[in-house]
């Protein structure tokens, strides 16, 4: 008896010592506990709810939080091989001779958010690429495949083959408040990564003309070329967003930083692994910013809501009886108070199913039934600003 029960106490002591030395040199081998699969069977670790939910905690450092987020965060380097524009004029060839093919290269930043080997970036930092190399902080490298790319949220989805990757835990995007304390994390200028702070300074950023669908968490934290595809995380090492573009004078930063929810993110690479492409729904018409111009112009007595001034023959909104010169204030759930809140209510439809609008006609409320069409890929050009 008191022989097991010393083979016990020993096997306790090895246990406990292996737990140890686990949590302290690779915890992030005890957070595969949270693993959770995604709507598209995607491995994901989630931050716990109290956790998620804690983003705005005084620390004295952020060591442990850059220690937690660092080692998933990625350098992406492309090539893309270019022609110039008048590579075959005879005349250009025999002034300056056959130019060939060259190499320009590209940098960037991305997130390991699955053990799988998915990595989130920004579509401006693949795109046309046609190389793509991962880089982790632990040397390793790898050849970067594009599973897929959303263009109207500048996201894309790359898959990289490796054992043992470190991956990042996903925060709570929608639980961040302005104040809250941020680091960006990202390789600017090819320096190497770099770890900055700041604070959450806007949430909700829209109308800015950077992408099709925009609510961006505004930060001041120093983003810079490079950082774009990059972390934006939260005190406790999570997730809550992937940066993407600056506001600057001068090409550097000015402390005006834009990220992309990680709420967002996550639907994307859903839909991409699932489907291959991210559907979004769509009516056929031709939304205005409400003014009293066009409200007088129309003769529609309304204060708010985005006006209607042009709907596509045959399209959803005109089998539903929509008319230019309505207002709509409403899409399913959803409050329209402007251009950009109507494109993303609209995006949310499911195409092929039914929804109800609100508007208002002349001075008569509304509500009409819709079933929306699947959104046509817009491929724009790339717009400024892009970091």
């Amino acid at each position: 008896m008191k022989r097991l029960w010393l083979l016990f106490a020993q096997s306790v002591t090895v246990l406990l010592a292996l737990y140890f030395i686990v949590a302290t040199l690779q915890p992030g081998w005890l957070q595969r506990n949270n693993a959770v699969r995604s709507n598209a069977g995607i491995a994901l670790i989630e931050a716990p709810q109290s956790e998620a939910n804690r983003t705005s905690v005084a620390t004295s450092s952020f060591s442990p939080a850059a220690k937690k987020a660092s080692p998933a965060v990625v350098s992406i380097n492309t090539s893309t091989a270019v022609r110039h524009p008048r590579a075959n004029d005879p005349w250009f060839q025999f002034f300056f001779g056959d130019q060939g093919v060259q190499n320009q290269a590209g940098l960037g930043s991305g997130v390991i958010v699955s053990p799988d080997g998915y990595v989130l970036t920004n579509n401006h930092v693949v795109e046309a690429a046609d190389d793509i190399e991962v880089t982790l902080t632990d040397g390793r490298k790898a050849k970067g495949s594009v599973i897929g790319t959303d263009p109207e949220t500048d996201l894309a989805i790359l898959k990289i083959s490796l054992d043992k990757l470190p991956v990042i835990v996903l925060g709570n995007s929608d639980s961040a408040e302005v104040g809250d304390q941020v680091l960006a994390i990202g390789n600017p200028f090819g320096v190497g990564q770099t770890v900055t702070s700041g604070i959450i300074s806007a949430l909700g950023r829209s109308e800015l003309g950077i992408n099709t669908f925009e609510n961006f968490i505004q930060t001041d934290a120093a983003i810079n070329p490079g950082n774009s595809g990059g972390a934006l995380v939260d005190v406790n090492g999570n997730l809550v967003g992937i940066n993407t573009a600056i506001y600057s004078r001068s090409g550097g930063s000015m402390g005006i930083g834009f990220a992309i929810p990680v709420a967002l993110a996550k639907n994307v690479l859903d839909s991409i692994v699932r489907d291959g492409k991210v559907t979004r729904g769509w009516i056929g018409v031709e939304p205005n910013d409400l003014t009293p111009e066009l409200a007088e112009t129309f003769g529609v007595k309304a204060d708010s809501g985005v006006i209607i001034t042009g709907v596509l023959q045959s399209g959803p909104a005109a089998n539903a009886g929509i008319r230019p010169g309505d207002v709509i204030t409403q899409i399913g759930d959803m409050q329209v108070h402007h251009v950009q809140s109507l494109l993303t209510a609209v995006a949310a439809l499911v195409p092929g199913t039914t929804s109800e609008v609100q508007l208002r006609r002349g001075d008569q409320s509304l509500t009409l039934p819709i079933t929306p069409g699947t959104r046509p890929v817009n491929n724009r050009a790339m717009p400024q600003g892009r970091r």
